[in-house]
């Protein structure tokens, strides 16, 4: 599991009517910082600052300690990149402890410090230089306990903590150094005294049980959503694509002009044509939209054009057609492709001259609406095939908006599945707060075929058969759950070597925001063999 691909909700559980919120099946509660800050220093006001210290360490530790007791227990892929060091660092940045630069881990043998870390804006640093200004020590006082007893359980030894440097002292960053107790030697610093011989051992003896209650609690959760307050699909992304798209359909909402959505099937045209329209001056009108793909010739007609009565067998009254209903607001043509030629050239009159004749009926009625269309096939190949007129191709398309397939979005994937993951819990009453990691990343891996509206069916298939507080793979239809099997195999045969080093550099440049020292330092390798890597896959910035 990638856990910078996590939302904080994936490790978060809550009762939904609050009072109750747990992160990694450990209860716990908010609390922000000014408040926070002020309570470390009554503390120290109160015990002065060495006692103070000591017990902020050692409270620090524990909580580390349990989190990765916690992580090792409920989430066993995510572990197993803890043990990599891939893991501790992220934790502690989606705790709020600071944003992580760089983390180097090597063997803590040799002379050389089991982990190295380098940190920005850590809350306690923060809260000092706010409170207190530039301080003549280090102040990460919580966040070294946290670290030394996040590691200490991934090592199975215990691991101290010290800080080297820290930014309430003016530095750059805040400067960590960890490693086992009995490694640290003679140059041990000052610092570790505040620790005061704590170990897991201690901890798992003092909190046996702490956590028992909680599951229970959950269990007493109740949620009485009303299917009532669901609202039409609202636009979902995060994608630079997706961004581009939502740029252009707000600019054309402002005018009447004729619009073509196209897109493969399942990539959510309508969502597009509804977002367009509520964004329009129309807003307050009529929305019509109607499938041309579904109906025969003959009923289409007279569903757009409406008829009198005796125009046809069983016409026994008049009927306003669906462009007459619109009149003043928007007319949405799904799957316009599939219109027959007949039906065309009654359509491009409308088009053209703003008004509409009845089936069966002599006069015409004006009619004042704005025509959205949409398709999944090629109109230029549908024109040169004689299948579908140019004249109302041009009509049509004076804009064209292309909607990419949730395949070339893939940031979109998690925000929809936690959208639809909302929507379907209010629908069917459930009580599902979130995606576990493998399930994240099950759905970030799989290819979507059929695009959002897949999406959206694995979402209400998972939260109508899922049993716990989280999706999981095993709520999810067969097709995606056998995909990564099947991806993995692939990826194997695939991959080179080359393949999977040029990908490892990419991701550790990503993840120290493109410092090459510290990408060197994680790779283990100089800064010179570096930029020779980046040279050879053509990384090299110009």
């Amino acid at each position: 599991m990638n856990t910078s691909q996590l939302d904080l909700r994936e490790l978060l559980a809550f009762k939904p009517r609050g009072g109750m919120i747990s992160f990694l099946g450990l209860r716990v509660q908010f609390t922000e910082l000014q408040s926070h800050g002020f309570c470390r220093s009554e503390l120290i006001d109160c015990v002065g600052e060495e006692t103070a210290r000591t017990f902020l360490t050692r409270a620090g530790f524990a909580r580390g300690w349990l989190v990765a007791k916690q992580l090792r227990e409920h989430f066993p892929d995510v572990w197993a990149e803890a043990l990599q060091g891939n893991v501790g660092p992220r934790v502690g940045a989606m705790l709020g402890y600071g944003e992580i630069i760089s983390s180097v881990r090597t063997s803590g043998l040799e002379g050389k410090p089991l982990v190295e870390s380098y940190f920005v804006g850590t809350f306690e640093a923060e809260e000092s230089l706010r409170l207190h200004g530039l301080s003549d020590t280090e102040v990460c006082w919580e966040k070294a306990g946290l670290a030394s007893g996040f590691v200490s359980h991934v090592q199975g030894r215990t691991v101290y903590f010290a800080e080297i440097e820290c930014q309430a002292q003016g530095q750059a960053y805040c400067h960590f150094i960890g490693n086992f107790v009995d490694q640290w030697g003679e140059d041990a610093p000052a610092a570790l005294r505040y620790f005061g011989g704590i170990s897991g051992s201690e901890i798992d003896s003092t909190l046996v049980n702490s956590n028992s209650v909680l599951p229970n609690l959950f269990q007493q959760v109740e949620f009485p959503f009303s299917a009532s307050s669901l609202k039409a699909d609202q636009m979902v992304s995060s994608s630079n694509l997706m961004h581009e798209v939502t740029l252009l359909a707000d600019r054309v909402s402002a005018v009447t002009t004729s619009v073509l959505i196209t897109g493969e099937s399942g990539v959510g045209k309508e969502v597009l044509v509804r977002h367009i329209h509520e964004q329009s001056a129309r807003k307050d009108k009529p929305f019509v939209a109607i499938n041309c793909g579904a109906l025969t010739e003959t009923v289409i007609e007279s569903e757009l054009f409406g008829y009198v009565k005796g125009a046809f067998t069983g016409a026994d009254q008049d009927k306003a057609g669906l462009i007459e209903s619109a009149h003043g607001g928007t007319l949405f043509l799904d799957e316009v492709g599939e219109l027959p030629l007949t039906t065309q050239v009654k359509l491009l009159r409308v088009i053209q001259e703003n008004e509409v004749r009845r089936i069966g009926e002599t006069k015409t009625r004006q009619v004042d609406v704005r025509l959205i269309s949409a398709t999944n096939v090629n109109l230029v190949d549908a024109v040169a095939k004689g299948v579908f007129r140019q004249d109302l191709y041009y009509r049509l398309n004076v804009i064209e908006i292309a909607l990419p397939p949730l395949r070339s979005r893939t940031e979109d994937i998690l925000p929809l599945c936690r959208y639809y993951l909302s929507k379907f819990n209010e629908l069917f009453s459930r009580d599902i707060v979130s995606l576990s990691p493998d399930c994240v990343d099950l759905l970030l891996n799989y290819n979507w075929p059929g695009n959002v509206r897949e999406l959206v069916n694995a979402m209400e298939y998972a939260v109508v058969l899922g049993k716990g507080p989280q999706i999981t793979p095993a709520d999810l239809p067969n097709n995606i759950r056998n995909s990564m099997d099947k991806s993995q195999s692939l990826t194997c045969q695939q991959n080179t070597l080359e393949d999977v080093e040029r990908a490892h550099i990419i991701n550790v440049l990503d993840s120290v925001h493109n410092n090459k020292t510290f990408a060197a330092k994680q790779l283990g390798i100089s800064l010179t063999t570096l930029y020779r890597k980046l040279k050879q896959y053509d990384l090299a910035e110009d």
